[in-house]
């Protein structure tokens, strides 16, 4: 998702005053070797199985989304993200990874890695511990993150050339039905920002949003760290 489809919105507010750290997030190595195709497969492989088991803690936060949602919109909305992670993306992963060599039981018997469970405990925590806002904050770097990314990855010089293994990652994320998904994501960014006073609660937001940036950061890292 470009900055023109973002362009004044709270979540273009929030990417610009994370500065640095969304650039390091959206040009992060692991990034640029998705892009070229020199990404290390074993690299790639490790992220995958994290990946997995980082749906089903995403499926959890959209549970707590439907909790903390105050209106039936913002509740179908969580519990329709939560339908399609644990019964369509969940089995579409785990396909994707056995084109990988990775069987089901394979990624299942693999524990977390430190930064997943960092990561996605802390989108709980601020569920948890605040309203449905800072939640989506907490998740919307991932949610629209990956969006930009597919499209930035996706005009780059032959990054969907045959010759590029990873070609299918990036069609996907740059793809039309995720790019819906992330403005959808964005638009009830604004529409939850408005009903509980996102202007007043900005620094508090970007202080969220850019942790969890930083997060998103470190579970790149933690693939090119197994290589």
């Amino acid at each position: 998702m470009t900055g023109a489809m973002t362009e004044g919105t709270l979540f273009a507010r929030l990417r610009a005053a994370a500065g640095p750290t969304w650039r390091s997030y959206c040009d992060h190595a692991f990034v640029r070797g998705l892009g070229d195709g020199g990404l290390p497969e074993a690299a790639f492989r490790h992220y995958l199985v994290q990946d997995y088991l980082f749906l089903i803690q995403f499926a959890r936060a959209y549970a707590l989304a439907a909790y903390k949602a105050d209106d039936l919109d913002d509740m179908r909305a969580a519990a329709a993200a939560m339908s399609a992670i644990v019964d369509t993306e969940v089995a579409l992963h785990v396909g994707y990874c056995r084109d990988w060599g990775l069987d089901a039981a394979a990624i299942t018997a693999v524990p977390e890695d430190l930064p997943t469970t960092a990561y996605t405990r802390y989108v709980l925590d601020c569920g948890l511990g605040g309203d449905l806002l800072d939640l989506l904050v907490a998740l919307a770097p991932c949610v629209v993150g990956y969006a930009e990314i597919g499209l930035t990855l996706a005009a780059t010089p032959n990054a969907l050339a045959d010759t590029n293994r990873y070609r299918s990652w990036i069609e996907m994320y740059a793809g039309a039905e995720y790019q819906d998904v992330a403005r959808q994501a964005v638009a009830q960014l604004d529409r939850v920002g408005a009903r509980r006073g996102g202007e007043a609660r900005f620094a508090a937001l970007s202080r969220t949003f850019a942790q969890a940036t930083r997060l998103e950061v470190a579970f790149w890292q933690m693939g090119l760290d197994a290589a």
